[in-house]
């Protein structure tokens, strides 16, 4: 199956940081469209596994979903003998991204424009007039005598699947899925996708108009959920003076932010934020029905990062994954899968649902996050010479046992630096 090595992408400026650190960040490393090329090269189509999808949206022989590694079209599909497969979606004829639906059952993919068609493993099984037609007595057309078909299969990405999550890659040397999870953040996702079958709930999906990155920065950034969200810091959700964990792997790339939810009731350091609206009350009750679940242990919500392309959420009973889609510098769509587990009971499943409402593109949550990286983005497309600065908690990076720090996102753009500032014959 054909596995091709893209040309390096065009040469960025080199981009002047204010500090040796990752604590003040160049505003350029959001607005660089040449430095989005090469981190397509470097963090999506090469040295990183790529969330693509959860098996339990192909659970049938033929059924597929179209998705993305990075700006990249892919296809997730389920195999005959149940393996799993990650073809692209490009023709090998004549480059036609051939599947336009989002999900679908196929018996072999075919591409619309000149009819070659495909095996659900990417492997090319026919050629129309492959061998010319009969005019008047005699052949014409047809491939020349030595085409192969075995020489032309859709482009197929190496796969990995744990606990009912699938991630693939273009990189067929890449570590094994464990090695880059690495052991600090495994024992997050094994809490989670513990083994137990999936069911798919629902789906969200908005397009944002900011960097990628930005998303992972919001999810690796603990003290602005006490500040932004109203919901979150009225009703104990998610607070500056919650227990908190913060950890992160040995390259924090990775990251996992552990909270325990607290009371509602005033305190100092929350009376003083503008967001706590101490007067606020819901209409429906039943959002703030938490059942605690047994896998739980003492946290009440972890939300789990594996950069670049996904977060796992657990917040109170909802539970999803969120896919980072980039499309150019300046955008990124993001992709909802709300799901439960199959023994959950038909309550627990309507707990879920409704505990999704605080998240998606119009979440009493979430709205706030897509909005201030939109309104992020338009200030460093304004100054670019500019810088950002996460220097809460000082400049170092570590493990934290509190949320008043921004050493993720600092941890983050040192792994950043490392691999965007390395020679090109680096991994």
């Amino acid at each position: 199956m054909p596995s091709e090595t893209a040309p390096p992408a065009p040469e960025p400026e080199p981009l002047c940081w204010p500090t040796d650190g990752s604590h003040r960040i160049p505003f350029a490393a959001y607005t660089s469209e040449a430095l989005h090329r090469r981190e397509l090269e470097r963090l999506f189509y090469r040295g990183h596994w790529c969330y693509v999808g959860l098996e339990a949206e192909i659970p049938e022989p033929g059924d597929f979903k179209r998705t993305v590694v990075g700006e990249r079209s892919v296809i997730m599909v389920r195999l005959a003998d149940g393996e799993i497969a990650v073809v692209e979606n490009v023709c090998a004829h004549r480059g036609m991204q051939f599947c336009r639906e989002r999900h679908g059952r196929r018996k072999e993919f075919v591409c619309p424009y000149h009819q070659w068609s495909y095996k659900l493993d990417g492997s090319l099984q026919g050629v129309p007039f492959r061998r010319g037609v009969r005019q008047a007595g005699r052949i014409n057309g047809g491939m020349p005598a030595d085409f192969r078909t075995e020489d032309h299969g859709l482009t197929r990405l190496r796969v990995a699947r744990r606990g009912g999550v699938v991630f693939a890659t273009f990189d067929h040397g890449m570590e094994s899925l464990e090695d880059f999870i690495g052991p600090p953040i495994l024992a997050w996702f094994d809490r989670l996708f513990d083994g137990r079958p999936l069911t798919i709930l629902g789906y969200n999906r908005q397009r944002i108009p900011g960097n990628w990155k930005l998303m992972q920065e919001n999810i690796k950034d603990p003290y602005h959920p006490g500040l932004l969200h109203t919901w979150f810091v009225t009703f104990g959700l998610w607070r500056a003076d919650n227990q908190a964990q913060l950890v992160m792997d040995r390259h924090h790339r990775h990251a996992a932010m552990v909270s325990r939810r607290g009371s509602a009731g005033a305190a100092a350091q929350v009376t003083q934020v503008a967001s706590f609206k101490p007067a606020m009350k819901l209409h429906d009750e039943r959002f703030l029905d938490i059942v605690p679940e047994p896998w739980w242990g003492e946290p009440t919500a972890v939300m789990t990062t594996l950069f670049p392309s996904v977060i796992f959420q657990q917040q109170v009973n909802s539970v999803s994954t969120r896919h980072i889609q980039p499309d150019g510098h300046g955008a990124f769509n993001f992709v909802w899968t709300h799901f439960g587990f199959a023994d959950d009971a038909p309550g627990m499943t309507e707990r879920r649902l409704r505990q999704a409402n605080l998240f998606g593109p119009a979440g009493f949550v979430s709205a706030d996050d897509g909005e201030v990286i939109e309104f992020s983005q338009q200030g460093f497309e304004s100054k670019p010479w500019h810088r950002t600065l996460v220097e809460l908690g000082g400049h170092e990076v570590a493990d934290a046992d509190h949320m008043v720090t921004e050493t993720l996102i600092r941890g983050m753009y040192r792994y950043w630096r490392q691999v965007m500032e390395a020679g090109e014959g680096a991994r």
